[in-house]
């Protein structure tokens, strides 16, 4: 295995020398939360297609594929159809409106009512997103290094909350791009082939399982109706992929650049079920599906391969995780704690934004690993945080974004109503059942439609002005205030 350590290491090593260099672009709130907004199509959609390919989509992706065949294929494909439908419906209106959080929108959209209560829900599942992404790394280093669980979790966090406290978004995206190329070597060109050959071709493949191995729809219609719901419309509404759609430096790169980001996660999706279906004939009686990714790699890959494909599941955790800290940790600063402050700074006065949104990553990147080594069942907190975020924030958002005539009022409602259905739901029917989130959603909706036409219309001048920023004629609110800071000397 020295040769794999050695890849290894210097995988590692070289993530935080990008988070060093990272930290030397990051002089602005906007270099250092959404990259300046400048990202083009290249970068763009190699970070994007990174952010939302994480250790669920890798090693659950192949455990899917192990346990039900191609039809495992369903999770990471919807999660690409849900980044498609982003794209091409609605990514160029959100780049327009230059905000750093969804709360953000909402207080747009609104009128300024539907901040913090958005931002809790938000808070909630990018906190849960972050820690389900560094317990993975407890799979991947015992694979590696033979290390305990709480030891890895701590190992592979350091280092993600290393190089994204560093340098921000500048940091994240030079690693997500460095992520993308490792796991398409790793994932696409060398493990999906080498595991079909070594199991012998696909029509061994199919002589040694059963037929519904081979059924597109094997997984179950309930299943895939679900996943749609979870993790299509996730896709749409989650702050870690808003956050990637603000670094575009135009519409155009938001739309083509996430629709070929989408299009490469359909392929990925392919290549997981096939080598889990692959893993099921080598190795038929595995104790858990999501043991298939790791034994595969370690007992029919040769050395300094199985080192890169490693490194390939370390970069897909890896990008999920770094991406949903500084998700979690731009709403806790900017959606909850600005807000609870109500701290309003005099026009001109010099304030180091860029220290306050590090301190924060670094604090929440401490609370992700604690939460991480203290939680068990990874499954049911995903399940909780998803839940939560499409029951709570997915009709407030999109009908903020489609229907004129949603009030505050009734987008608060939404989000309470859904948020509260959904947690009671999930008590009454258990957290993995599927009746929280199909119910949750309904009443969200009827709270949503029913207040708002019970209540007077957003003000006309706040439609005005929302009018104006989808349209991007509005200027973007931090060029002002960087022009400001730029001219006031840094404290000494």
């Amino acid at each position: 295995m020295a040769v794999d350590y050695l890849v290894i290491v210097v995988y590692l090593a070289g993530m935080l020398a990008m988070g060093w260099w990272g930290m030397r672009r990051a002089k602005s709130k906007s270099e250092f939360l959404v990259a300046g907004r400048r990202l083009g199509p290249a970068m763009y959609s190699g970070t994007m297609a990174a952010i939302v390919l994480g250790g669920a989509s890798t090693i659950g992706g192949v455990g899917l594929g192990y346990q039900y065949g191609l039809s495992g294929a369903w999770m990471v494909f919807t999660i690409g159809l849900g980044l498609l439908a982003l794209s091409v419906f609605f990514s160029a209106r959100i780049a327009r409106l230059k905000v750093y959080t969804v709360s953000e929108m909402l207080d747009l959209r609104y009128g300024g009512r539907a901040g913090v209560i958005s931002g809790l829900v938000m808070w909630a599942y990018t906190l849960m997103l972050a820690v389900t992404s560094t317990i993975a790394y407890a799979t991947i280093f015992d694979v590696l290094f033979d290390i305990n669980r709480t030891l890895a979790i701590v190992l592979g966090g350091s280092i993600v909350v290393a190089y994204s406290t560093l340098g921000g978004m500048w940091s994240i995206t030079l690693t997500d791009m460095v992520q993308f190329v490792v796991k398409t070597v790793g994932v696409l060109l060398l493990l999906l082939p080498i595991a079909v050959v070594k199991a012998g071709g696909f029509a061994e493949m199919k002589a040694q399982l059963p037929t519904e191995y081979f059924d597109p729809l094997g997984i179950g219609g309930e299943t895939i109706f679900t996943y749609v719901l979870i993790y299509t419309f996730g896709m749409l509404i989650g702050q870690d992929i808003w956050q990637r759609v603000f670094t575009a430096r135009s519409d155009r790169t938001a739309r083509w650049g996430g629709t070929v980001a989408g299009t490469y996660c359909l392929a990925y999706a392919v290549a997981g079920a096939v080598i889990g279906t692959a893993a099921k004939v080598l190795y038929p009686k595995l104790a858990s599906p999501d043991d298939a990714f790791a034994t595969i790699v370690k007992d029919e890959l040769p050395m300094g391969v199985r080192g890169l494909v490693l490194a390939a599941a370390l970069a897909a955790v890896m990008s999920t995780s770094s991406g949903a800290l500084i998700a979690c940790a731009t709403v806790a600063n900017n959606d909850i704690w600005a807000r609870l402050r109500g701290v309003v700074r005099p026009e001109g006065e010099h304030h180091d934004e860029v220290r306050g949104n590090r301190a924060f990553i670094l604090l929440m990147g401490l609370a992700v690993i604690a939460t991480a080594i203290a939680l068990n069942d990874v499954v049911q907190a995903l399940t909780v945080a998803y839940n939560l975020l499409v029951g709570g924030l997915l009709v407030p958002i999109l009908g903020g974004l489609l229907w004129k005539r949603g009030t505050a009022q009734g987008a608060l409602a939404s989000v309470a109503v859904g948020g509260l259905a959904v947690i009671g739901l999930m008590a009454t029917y258990g957290i993995l059942a599927n009746e929280p989130v199909y119910y949750g959603l309904l009443a969200s909706l009827a709270a949503y439609v029913v207040v708002s036409l019970a209540t007077r219309p957003t003000d006309a001048a706040v439609l005005a002005a929302w009018r104006e920023r989808l349209a991007g004629r509005a200027p973007a609110p931090e060029n002002a205030s960087e022009t400001v800071s730029e001219q006031v000397p840094a404290a000494q």
